[in-house]
């Protein structure tokens, strides 16, 4: 590879600066470059570190390696209170403890005690503690006066008092009157547990009751109907199938018999399921995480433990308050007049002790007070769990490209700029972030308890999956919160003949954005998503080691460029977010985005082995334009349209292949 020993940089106002020393001592250092980075990386993903999950040994052995490897390369590891490890606890597990209770008190004496995991359950992410205070119905629990007209809230005083609120959202799948969600249909931001929690507590609340609504349990005994009527027609083939396999064929005939006990089994388990009715089913405790949401209270109630009451206190239903919300899109919240809620949840939790890890470069100078941050995160995902894309898998997750690429990066680019003849004139803070996958957790702790002031951090530059540099592809999200970000990295980026896509989102699923929401110019360096994507085959042995280092100095490149500019960069708000093709709570469909076209829909650059999309036929190089007849311009809208549906429902998917639409149907599968 081949850099420029002198670069001349210009600035505004035809103000120029040269920069003349080479960031590596020589050109064959590039070679030893690529063997640090491989026993970086070897080491950061191997077995012994337990793919580096929360509350595993393997994590506290990567964070060593961090710290020492920062040391070496002649960082100040003593930056934080003598230290280089920036602790802080989080919770790790939760289980149900002792005592629970729930009741209800109405007028005249009314009572009405309800049973623990029969009509009640306290959720996962409920605080511990005892509560009680008047009973509020709040209908969806949302609050979304502001963009959609619409607030569940509105002249509702829910100050000190429990409030009863139906979970998802107004006029689900109604295609003839838009909801909340708009155009697209399926579920919006507002039908999120968690933003339905913040907004209760926000009120006022002290506790909150949350009830399925109505809707979803249609909606799935309508699923069981459809599922009843398949297997009927299973239970038939199977019968014809025993009929005319031959007796003599003791084999066949085992087999073909015991295939009809099956398929007659699975029939009567969903007989009785639609014999039952809706389903009334109160959520898995786990569901939503582990970790205290607010410090209220929180459960989850059965529809006819919420219907007992609402009967008895205003003679109406969930089902007829529902039917007259969707009508008008108007809410229907209210206070039970006479009525309270009582009772106390207990949850035990374990918490552990992490830490990030800052090695610091002073700078000098008049702006050495000034501060530039590069960060990746250390952490993945263990051996699996909710976060794993391979379901019931307790492998180890060894994370090479997620995210051992990004921090080896990190250390790579700190050794290039310590090496440097000249001092900068700005601090540069080197951070390995921990928690990343539990929710950007240790960025945000560092921008809640920075160790040097944010006012004065000019720019964040962030590595996140690294490691798989295909055809020179590189993807740069956040070139859009800075002026002078597109023209620095065209220049530089060419250079190393990186074939760039920018994107100009500040916000997005890694640590990059907790520094965005401080108004701070960010970069997020991305080589692409892949099949091993939080999945136990994303080894170190499958990393592109050249690429690395080729990204390392591309980085390297940009903090000098930053740090020596006489002006800092200048913060501008991009309101959109980005998702580099990390699938959710919708159905699963298996699609691995390639963000390097700027064409309408979705380019793939793979599918997820054994996916839905696999089976079906899609591959790299399709461009998703349809499912169904709704137009696919990106990402989002792909997600959006997925949301609609549910596992098991088959959609017709149009791509662009070679050119020509291409028609495939694909069976969505159960979240990953």
């Amino acid at each position: 590879m081949t850099w420029m020993r002198s670069l001349i940089l210009s600035f505004g106002a035809g103000c120029l600066f040269v920069v003349t020393a080479a960031l590596l001592p020589a050109a064959d250092t590039v070679a030893e470059s690529e063997q640090r980075l491989l026993k970086d990386v070897k080491f950061l993903a191997s077995d012994e570190l337990e793919g580096r999950g929360i509350g595993l040994k393997g994590l506290d052995l990567a964070a060593e390696h961090i710290r020492t490897e920062f040391e070496k390369a002649g960082l100040n590891v003593t930056a934080v209170k003598g230290g280089a490890f920036q602790p802080f606890e989080m919770t790790t597990s939760a289980k149900l403890g002792g005592p629970h209770s729930l009741v209800f008190s109405g007028p005249e004496g009314k009572k009405l005690e309800l049973k623990m995991e029969a009509d009640f359950i306290p959720l996962s992410f409920s605080a511990s503690g005892k509560f009680s205070g008047d009973l509020v119905f709040a209908g969806y629990g949302i609050d979304a006066k502001a963009e959609k007209s619409y607030s569940d809230y509105e002249g509702l005083d829910v100050k000190g008092k429990v409030v009863l609120i139906m979970r998802r959202e107004p006029r689900q799948g109604d295609d003839q009157k838009p909801g909340l969600a708009g155009p697209h249909g399926g579920q919006s931001k507002y039908a999120d547990l968690r933003t339905k929690v913040s907004t209760a507590y926000g009120n006022g609340a002290v506790g909150i009751l949350f009830v399925d609504d109505p809707y979803s349990s249609r909606e799935a005994l309508g699923k069981s109907k459809q599922q009843l009527t398949k297997q009927g027609e299973n239970v038939a083939e199977a019968l014809l199938t025993t009929e005319a396999t031959p007796a003599t064929d003791e084999e066949k005939s085992k087999t073909s018999k015991q295939a009809l006990v099956n398929a007659t089994n699975r029939y009567k388990e969903l007989k009785a399921e639609v014999a039952a009715g809706a389903p009334d089913k109160l959520m898995r405790f786990g569901y939503g995480g582990n970790d205290s949401a607010k410090s209220i209270p929180i459960g989850h109630l059965t529809r006819k433990a919420c219907d007992e009451v609402l009967r008895a206190a205003l003679k109406t239903s969930l089902a007829d308050i529902e039917k007259e919300i969707d009508q008008e899109l108007k809410p229907k919240s209210f206070a039970l007049p006479g009525w309270s809620a009582s009772g106390e949840f207990q949850i035990e939790r374990h918490q552990t002790v992490v830490k990030n890890v800052i090695g610091v470069l002073e700078g000098t100078g008049p702006l050495a007070d000034e501060t530039l941050v590069i960060g990746a995160h250390y952490d993945h995902v263990g051996r699996g769990g909710r976060d794993s894309l391979s379901p019931g898998s307790t492998e180890i997750h060894n994370g090479a490209d997620d995210n051992a690429s990004g921090t080896s990066v990190l250390l790579e680019v700190a050794r290039q700029l310590v090496a440097r003849k000249e001092k900068l004139p700005r601090r540069v803070v080197f951070i390995a972030f921990t928690a990343e996958e539990s929710g950007l957790i240790g960025s945000a702790k560092y921008c809640a308890e920075p160790v040097f002031p944010l006012d004065k951090t000019i720019a964040m530059l962030n590595m996140d999956m690294v490691g798989r540099l295909s055809d020179n592809k590189l993807t740069i999200f956040g070139t859009g919160t800075a002026p002078t970000w597109p023209a620095m990295l065209e220049k530089l980026g060419k250079a190393e003949k990186f074939e760039m896509t920018f994107k100009p989102e500040g916000f997005g699923p890694s640590d990059q954005s907790s520094f965005y929401a401080k108004k701070i110019p960010v970069l997020h360096f991305f080589t692409g998503n892949h099949p091993d994507y939080h999945r136990p085959s994303d080894d170190w042995e499958k990393l592109n080691i050249n690429g690395m280092e080729r990204v390392s100095e591309l980085v390297a490149h940009v903090a000098v460029e930053t740090v020596t500019n006489p002006v800092r960069p200048e913060y501008i708000a991009i309101k959109t977010v980005a998702n580099p093709g990390r699938e959710s709570s919708r159905p699963y469909f298996g699609a691995i985005p390639d963000f390097g076209t700027d064409k309408p829909g979705l380019l793939l650059v793979g599918t997820g082995p054994g996916s839905p999309a696999d089976k079906a036929g899609l591959k790299a190089g399709d461009r998703i334009t349809l499912i169904n007849q709704t137009k696919i311009g990106g990402l989002e809208d792909f997600d959006l349209a997925l949301r609609k549906f549910a596992p098991g429902d088959v959609i017709e998917v149009t791509v662009v292949r070679d050119e020509k639409d291409v028609k495939v149907k694909v069976t969505l599968d159960k979240p990953r």
